[in-house]
């Protein structure tokens, strides 16, 4: 664990470091170098600049956001079990994304600009880190034996678990996460005719102190008829094998095509979570 915190530290330093190289960078750019966003006013006091002027004196205001994936996998390396499994492993989860949280807040002190903890899904890293581990390090039992790291704080997508538990793990990391963060649950079809159900879960949200969730169902379109349901290979109501689907997967909603093959992977990969 010593080890693990020391690389952790050297690894965030690191950003924090680039972050503010590049922020340094940014900060010599002028108002006409972005005549929309500044020379329009839109950004938080530019609209007191004049176009010669350096923009530093306002992209002060905005975040330096340091991401993490793969706190599941990081858990299997260090104790066997994820957090959803096991409660000192959540127990560990936590301390770790506190510890992050803490660097994050110091990194704010440090430069005096505003560091922040990003919960992400990592698109196109997800897919392409885990490839470079698979390379370095072999094919690891939980770990590097999918297509895939899991995004953020989550609880791996295949995991079998319950919509209140998985909820009740995840919940604790959104006040450690101050950049951004999201939580869902995936349901086997939309909750149109049980709406206490869909009610119940929002409630348990809030309580769980999320400040970003879903609920996830299948929307599948027919684009011959336009009829709406869930399908497998074809329509039910023309036959047509011209279906739409879209679904969440990375906090906003896109048709399933329009994902990478690693995010497409972690699609198949989900489990639908009971009440």
């Amino acid at each position: 664990m010593e080890t693990f915190y020391q690389e952790l530290e050297k690894v965030m330093t690191l950003a924090a470091r680039q972050l503010y190289h590049r922020y340094r960078i940014q900060a010599r750019l002028k108002v006409k170098d972005m005549p929309f966003l500044m020379g329009q006013g839109l950004y938080l006091d530019s609209e007191n600049l004049k176009s010669d002027d350096y923009i530093a004196q306002v992209i002060k205001h905005g975040t330096l956001s340091i991401g993490f994936i793969g706190l599941a996998e990081a858990l299997i390396c260090l104790t066997g079990q994820h957090h959803g499994e096991d409660p000192s492993a959540q127990r560990l989860g936590l301390e770790i994304v506190s510890f992050m949280r803490k660097m994050t807040d110091n990194f704010c002190d440090e430069y005096d600009l505003n560091y922040t903890l990003l919960a992400t899904p990592a698109e196109g890293l997800s897919g392409r880190f885990v490839t470079i581990d698979r390379r370095r390090f072999g094919v690891i039992s939980g770990v590097t034996d999918r297509e895939y790291y899991t995004n953020s704080f989550h609880v791996p997508v295949h995991y079998e678990i319950s919509t209140f538990d998985k909820i009740r793990i995840e919940g604790p990391y959104h006040r450690l996460t101050n950049a951004g963060h999201i939580s869902y649950v995936e349901l086997q079809s939309p909750p149109i005719h049980n709406l206490e159900a869909y009610e119940a879960i929002l409630r348990q949200m809030a309580i769980s102190d999320m400040g970003y969730a879903g609920i996830n169902f299948p929307i599948d379109e027919c684009l011959s008829c336009f009829h709406h349901g869930i399908m497998e290979d074809e329509c039910p109501s023309c036959g047509s094998t011209q279906i739409r689907r879209i679904r969440r997967i990375t906090g906003y909603l896109s048709t399933v095509d329009r994902f990478n093959d690693a995010k497409q992977a972690e699609l198949r990969d989900r489990v639908k979570h009971q009440m």
